[in-house]
């Protein structure tokens, strides 16, 4: 039987999905930053409107998802499935968000690879012509973060050189199996690299070995080379992390000349005070909807590898001193035409 499986952990869609709406809204802290222009939508209140921090990154899914689908030209009942996941407890962000959507529902948790995750799931499903049409949102909010993994920002707790700043943001992308935008071609499903790093204020080092593990697969089942892609795009590995990325693939003779990140591209380090970045699920997804499908759609490049990662730690976990088991997929997307 022929299968769409290349190497060990790679699938080359038969029936490429197209991107056909995307839209990212965000907070004032990222509006402030260097992709300002890129984004749809920027709050000037944190809380967009909400009693709290929890209701406000439902309220962010929700309008970043009713913006992607006005640009698709559709109603949320003309998709067949919704994938979505944030970094909330029970992914309740999510669950939140979709109550009034009417629309199957897949609930994901990657930490902030759930983009990557949302996207090889629904590009998979309707690549195997399990529907025509499927929409993933991802978020994450600086506030509800902080109350959960860390502490309530009323505690004042100071925050470590290694730290990242979690975006306050969501991301929302359209797929359909016709379409003329640009296209989800591959998928490399990452697997659990956990190389015993205990610091939760340190994402960038617990992440990057899950990079190079999912960027080499990737390499080695395609057979492409680095330079076959116009950017090859972390997900928020912060600036740390991607010095570790480098050096780590640097080790293995493969250099990575086209590298970006998105934790390091959607804030100014000079000027906010963000320490190694931007991290969240909401970090690469709202990146992602916001500047890089652009350059795919304007001609500026042609292909790019998408691998977001992901921090797969609880604070139970942490307080009970186990280390931080690290995860990344890797999405090829090719411009269209």
């Amino acid at each position: 039987m022929t299968t769409k499986k290349l190497g060990a952990q790679t699938a080359a869609l038969s029936a490429p999905p197209s991107i056909e709406g995307r839209a990212c809204v965000v907070g004032r802290k990222e509006g402030q930053g260097p992709l300002a222009n890129y984004f749809d939508y920027i709050a000037q209140d944190d809380a967009f409107g909400q009693s709290s921090w929890e209701k406000a990154e439902s309220a962010m899914q929700k309008q970043a998802l009713a913006l992607a689908l006005d640009k698709a030209g559709l109603a949320a009942s003309g998709l067949d499935w919704l994938f979505a996941g944030d970094l909330l407890n029970q992914c309740i962000g999510s669950s939140y968000a979709a109550r009034e959507q009417d629309i199957p529902f897949f609930g994901l948790y990657g930490a902030c690879s759930t983009m990557g995750e949302g996207l090889a799931l629904a590009s998979m499903t309707l690549d195997g012509g399990f529907g025509e049409r499927a929409a993933v949102v991802v978020s994450s909010h600086f506030c509800s973060a902080e109350r959960q993994y860390r502490t309530p920002l009323e505690y004042g707790g100071q925050r470590t050189p290694t730290a990242q700043w979690t975006v306050t943001g969501s991301g929302a992308v359209v797929l359909a199996r016709d379409g003329s935008g640009p296209r989800v071609t591959h998928v490399t499903v990452g697997k659990i690299v956990d190389k015993g790093i205990k610091d939760t204020n340190n994402m960038g080092a617990a992440m990057a070995p899950a990079a190079y593990d999912t960027i080499s697969a990737h390499l080695r089942d395609t057979g492409r080379s680095p330079d076959f892609y116009d950017k090859i795009i972390t997900g928020d590995l912060g600036i740390l992390g991607s010095r570790l990325l480098i050096d780590l693939l640097n080790r293995d003779g493969i250099t990575l000349s086209n590298h970006l990140d998105c934790g390091a591209l959607i804030f100014d380090p000079e000027t906010q005070d963000v320490h190694c970045g931007g991290s969240g699920c909401g970090c690469c997804a709202s990146v992602l909807a916001g500047y890089l499908l652009k350059q795919l759609e304007e001609g500026a490049w042609k292909h790019i590898l998408f691998c977001p990662t992901g921090a797969l730690h609880s604070p139970t976990a942490a307080f009970q001193g186990e280390s931080v088991p690290g995860i990344c997929h890797a999405i090829a997307i090719t411009a269209a035409g």
